[in-house]
């Protein structure tokens, strides 16, 4: 039996003019999601107009690499008070690199014991979504601790970072990571508006999310071809009873005139096929496409 999804809808209008054709966007995200077999969480904002919509906005939900966002966030921060520099040099060693995850670094170094610059590392953890060069990032800057204070710090309450990429392949580590999609589309916002960071490394991170290579069917396939996307992608394994704890994208779309707006999606206890999860974010991506790029 399909399950359905819980809605809770929220929505904020910068115009009673708006009115309408949001909340045909509201029937068609509905649409979308509500015989799905996962439990769904969605926030849109446009950045500059500032309409904004939420579905199941405040679903607590599992991170996964999304928190590589967060991670460069705190990263970077170090960078813009001098603390370390994007061309340090940071030794890695064979041991640092775990055999069985997602690692273009491993696959590329495999014995390790060699040099890799700051820089070099966040391209890898942001764009690439590598899992070991996350674990380095995260422990050259002190632990999931730091991100957790500088992110709370930023005003952002909703999230909790407790684990590692390497700690995560434990099932029940999977949902110790959590955010929201409001929160997320608030941090992105601030993030974007240069509140986060110096302008400088704003830039710098907003452009090796543009650059990511994963999700290229998730979010990406549900905008026109050549449309600007910062994105970060997150996605567990699924388990034997092939549940799984989730699959998100989070980004700042760049429209034709110029403006920009945020999506936010989380997908959490999914038990649809791979392909049909991913069609889910494609679709939700192209129905809000098609209403703000109007």
């Amino acid at each position: 039996m399909k399950k359905i999804v819980f809605l809770c809808l929220t929505f904020i209008f910068s115009a009673q003019s708006f009115g309408q054709s949001m909340d045909d966007l509201r029937k068609e995200l509905t649409q979308i999601i509500s015989t799905k077999n996962a439990t769904v969480g969605i926030s849109i904002k446009n950045i500059e107009d500032k309409d904004t919509l939420s579905i199941n906005g405040h679903l607590n939900a599992p991170m996964m690499s999304v928190f590589k966002f967060h991670i460069a966030l705190a990263t970077l921060n170090l960078v813009d008070k001098g603390k370390i520099s994007l061309a340090q040099k940071v030794f890695i060693k064979k041991e640092d690199l775990q055999q069985d995850t997602w690692s273009p670094i491993k696959d590329e170094y495999p014995n390790g014991n060699m040099y890799l610059t700051i820089d070099q590392l966040l391209r890898y953890t942001v764009s690439h979504s590598d899992n070991n060069g996350c674990d380095i990032l995260l422990k050259l800057i002190g632990g999931p601790e730091i991100v957790q204070k500088f992110i709370n710090r930023q005003g952002i309450i909703d999230f909790v970072i407790k684990v590692n990429e390497e700690e995560m392949r434990i099932w029940e580590n999977l949902y110790i990571n959590t955010t929201t999609p409001l929160a997320t589309t608030d941090l992105l916002e601030k993030f974007y508006k240069g509140k986060v960071l110096k302008k400088a490394t704003t830039q710098y991170l907003y452009q090796i999310m543009v650059e990511t290579s994963r999700g290229l069917t998730w979010m990406k396939a549900g905008l026109p071809e050549g449309i600007e996307l910062a994105h970060r992608t997150g996605i567990s394994s699924t388990n034997e009873n092939n549940l799984r704890a989730a699959m998100n994208d989070v980004g700042i779309v760049k429209l034709p005139n110029g403006k920009h707006f945020i999506i936010s999606i989380y997908l959490k206890n999914i038990t649809e096929k791979r392909e049909d999860t991913e069609k889910i974010l494609a679709d939700l991506t192209k129905a809000t496409w098609n209403y703000m790029s109007k």
